[in-house]
């Protein structure tokens, strides 16, 4: 429509904000006159057509904070791409893996650190465990940038580890961008990770994990010399990982992996770390209930000995192939084990060599407990050719019962 303006267009301002008022909003004819109109403005308004410039905005109408995450998802896939294109023109790290050699060919299992498959790289048979922190968008920039960061640490020194009982490390993939990876639902065919995951390759051991081998013999039980080779295995798995300055921190029977000769390697180092110089930089409940050492529940600074307290458990469960505390719950066994000295009952029938290490290496005081390289001597000492292995639960006499009550 034709519109008449006087000079300074304070008429068409006056007729706007009445409009205004009575409306309570605002439309395209209600900009014209804002500030003064000129001829060059008044003729595009007067088509209808409003530049952005002069375009009015109510903050009472914006969602910030859909705003907000939007931004941090468009800032995450800016980073993502360029952690790529970085990625694409740099060196790559000794470890890196070719992700064209990779097939992942199906979900093994899923943790709280991350999802393992089974795969081959280079035709060998290997774990593959996607590390992934949170969907893309969900972690800010600098959060994913630490912990790629120490992740980065760390793979740099799995893959110098060489001991027969501690799973070998394959490869690592700082981005998972180029990998194929089945789908839960395998009629879903592939699926996408961001780029931001991470994945680390280990060797594939067919044995299955300690914990599958103690339930198996839960009532026959094992005999005195498997138990003795099972616990020297893990014994020197650890006094390697510790002579290396790495604390596991999660030592338990399900992260023990066996191979087809039934030789025990330490796995799943999901949560190990190098050993901090200062204590106070090593605190928090890492681990599992059960193995867990009183300085760990009770959030106190820790050190390789957390791992010595967690193999005594892990000596008691291999002997008597058994769980502690199976009926007690997550309060009750904190409380117990920090305040109350709570232990696993030792059977009478164990040998007191045995029950000694036992003993020793989850005594409440860490400095007590023995360094990994002591435990292994002391195993190598126990002679197993008279036997004294638990006895097997259809037995009559059984040597103890498993009893509410425990002591240390």
């Amino acid at each position: 429509m034709d519109m008449k303006t006087s000079e300074d267009g304070s008429g068409e301002v006056q007729k706007a904000e009445n409009s205004e008022n009575q409306n309570g909003n605002l439309n395209s004819s209600k900009l014209k006159g804002r500030g003064g109109v000129s001829e060059k403005n008044m003729s595009a308004t007067a088509l209808g057509s409003i530049s952005s410039k002069d375009m009015i905005f109510r903050a009472d109408k914006i969602d910030l904070k859909s705003l907000d995450v939007q931004l941090e998802k468009h800032l995450s896939r800016v980073w993502s791409r360029n952690v790529e294109n970085n990625n694409n023109h740099k060196p790559k790290e000794e470890w890196e893996i070719d992700p064209s050699k990779l097939e992942i060919r199906y979900l093994v299992a899923q943790g709280t650190y991350g999802t393992v498959y089974r795969g081959t790289y280079n035709n060998q048979d290997v774990a593959v465990k996607l590390l992934d922190w949170g969907e893309d968008g969900m972690a800010t920039v600098a959060e994913t940038a630490a912990l790629r960061a120490s992740f980065q640490q760390e793979v740099a020194v799995w893959h110098k580890l060489d001991h027969p009982n501690v799973t070998k490390f394959v490869g690592a993939s700082m981005g998972t961008s180029n990998l194929k990876i089945p789908s839960k639902n395998p009629s879903e065919g592939f699926t996408n990770l961001p780029s931001r995951a991470c994945c680390v390759l280990v060797e594939f051991l067919a044995g299955g994990t300690l914990k599958n081998l103690l339930f198996k013999n839960r009532k026959k039980k094992l005999a005195l010399r498997v138990v003795i080779q099972l616990a020297l295995e893990l014994a020197r798995g650890l006094s390697y990982l510790h002579s290396k300055k790495i604390v596991h921190r999660d030592v338990k029977a399900e992260n023990m992996l066996l191979d087809t000769y039934r030789t025990l390697k330490i796995a799943d180092f999901g949560v190990a770390r190098v050993e901090a110089q200062n204590p106070q930089d090593m605190t928090g409940e890492t681990g599992t209930l059960g193995y867990m050492a009183p300085e760990v529940l009770d959030g106190k600074p820790y050190n390789r000995k957390c791992d010595v307290y967690s193999f005594g458990i892990c000596l008691w469960e291999i002997y008597c192939c058994d769980l502690p505390y199976p009926d007690l719950s997550f309060a009750e066994v904190s409380s117990a084990v920090v305040r109350q000295h709570l232990r696993p009952e030792i059977p009478r029938c164990c040998p007191s060599s045995l029950a000694n290490i036992m003993k020793k290496c989850w005594d409440a005081n860490p400095e007590k407990r023995p360094d990994m390289e002591e435990v292994v001597r002391l195993l190598e000492a126990i002679d197993t050719s008279k036997g004294g292995g638990m006895i097997p639960e259809d037995q009559a006499g059984g040597c103890f019962c498993f009893a509410p009550a425990r002591g240390p």
